[in-house]
């Protein structure tokens, strides 16, 4: 398997400046889009892939996931989050670095056969430097581009209740030497740090401060799941007398770096004060709807000025790493509540997965789409390719409402080739069936842990 960089895209419709333009030339150079421009223009030189018939469009974003829950799919179904938690958490001490790189391997190879570039690993919490390894050398080997946000937490709870699994906490200072490390090693490449804090009954103020202060003198993001269910709110109002977002404000916690994921109860002061921060939403709609958290209110966030990413969670919870269906659940889910068809739309769902919340993420805004000088992630879709898509009225729209990842033909990243005619240029993927199925955990983990 070879991976290509191809020098441009060949007569493809591609979506530019909010609408489909097809018979379009897109000249690719050193990662980056030099041109859109109308076919035969100008002299092709170099590698040409073919675009005609496809539709063109930025690589979408998965703001949130956990990757190594690739191994533990469908685990708890049935379960609330608290109890749920307590399954994953067993299956996350006892994961081995050969689980974690098939996990991670095989759930970023899902996504970019979904259409997604980039991604958020929002890691747990653990001790073990061999996982971390794994997972990142998983990430290389696929060619992602990837936030990968590494765990902290120095409140300990077996219960999860008011704190985290204390079998995966390590001392502050050891885990930020250990991300300054990573960001060192991994500099230069797709791959990015940053800081993943499991939700705010984690840290204790002192440790929310010096999460700020480290993640703030890097200039790195923080993700932190906030407000998936009523938990957050009751544990902080029972135990330090507050809500959790003024909880987070007043350790000063809440700023323009901060991704808050789920955000299913925030309510209109919570929405107010994020907005005022500049605190960034990820949305992972089949992940709430699959635990019954909830469903976050997207529009009145959107309204409040809070910019809102689309994100798939991790695969023990949604359970898959497919962003065009989450895209559309993300859509309808919305109409649902708020009793509109006409909520949310592709242009909006489009900007959402693939621009959302890229400023907090430290990622290239493209509010534009396929135009140039922006990056050269991009998805080739081959609507043709799925029965359930064709006939085409109304390109978007068939995205949105029949769009599957059976409709990607070519993913690329930073120009380079990833996925060709539906499959990994990269990595042997009967290989790495092989190796998830032998690596499958202990099925006393589906016991889980004592009521």
């Amino acid at each position: 398997m070879t991976s290509t960089a191809p020098t441009m895209i060949r007569d493809v419709t591609v979506w530019t400046q909010g609408r489909w333009v097809g018979g379009q030339d897109v000249r690719l150079r050193d990662g980056r889009v030099t041109a859109v421009e109308p076919h035969g223009t100008g002299p092709a030189a170099g590698e040409v892939l073919d675009g005609g018939g496809g539709h063109l469009i930025p690589g979408l974003v998965n703001t949130h996931t956990h990757l190594h829950q690739a191994v533990m799919r469908g685990i708890a179904e049935g379960e609330p989050l608290i109890r749920w938690l307590r399954y994953v958490a067993e299956g996350t001490v006892a994961l081995t670095p050969e689980q974690a790189y098939v996990a991670a391997a095989a759930a970023s190879l899902e996504a970019l056969r979904s259409g997604t570039t980039a991604l958020v690993e929002h890691m747990w919490p653990h001790p073990s430097r061999a996982v971390h390894d794994a997972i990142l050398q998983a990430l290389a080997d696929t060619g992602i581009r990837a936030l990968v946000c590494r765990g902290v937490a120095d409140r300990g709870d077996a219960t999860r209740r008011w704190g985290f699994e204390p079998r995966l906490m390590e001392p502050l200072d050891e885990v930020f030497a250990h991300i300054d490390a990573l960001a060192d090693r991994t500099a230069g490449s797709r791959i990015r740090m940053g800081v993943a804090v499991p939700n705010p009954r984690s840290l204790t103020p002192r440790g929310l401060r010096a999460v700020r202060a480290f993640a703030g003198e890097r200039g790195m993001t923080a993700s932190m799941h906030l407000l998936e269910t009523a938990t957050d709110e009751d544990m902080c109002r029972e135990h330090a007398g507050t809500g959790a977002v003024a909880y987070l404000e007043e350790s000063g916690f809440l700023w323009d770096r901060l991704l808050a994921v789920h955000c299913c109860v925030l309510d209109a002061e919570g929405r107010r004060v994020l907005a005022g921060r500049g605190v960034g939403v990820s949305y992972n709609p089949l992940s709430n709807m699959r635990l019954g958290s909830g469903v976050a209110p997207v529009p009145e966030m959107l309204e409040a000025g809070i910019r809102v990413g689309l994100g798939v969670d991790g695969a023990a919870s949604n359970d898959t790493q497919d962003a065009l269906e989450t895209m559309r659940m993300g859509a309808y889910l919305q109409r649902a509540v708020h009793g509109r068809s006409d909520l949310l739309g592709f242009a909006d769902m489009l900007d959402l997965a693939t621009n959302g919340a890229n400023a907090v993420l430290g990622l290239e805004e493209r509010p534009d789409g396929v135009v140039p000088g922006v990056r050269a992630d991009l998805v080739l879709l081959r609507f043709e390719r799925d029965l359930g898509c064709v006939p085409v009225l109304d390109p978007g729209a068939t995205l949105l409402t029949t769009g599957s990842a059976r409709t990607v033909d070519t993913v690329l990243v930073d120009g380079e080739v990833l996925v060709a005619d539906g499959r990994s240029t990269r990595v042997d993927e009967k290989d790495l069936i092989a190796r998830a199925v032998a690596a499958a955990p202990d099925p006393s983990l589906l016991e889980g842990p004592p009521r």
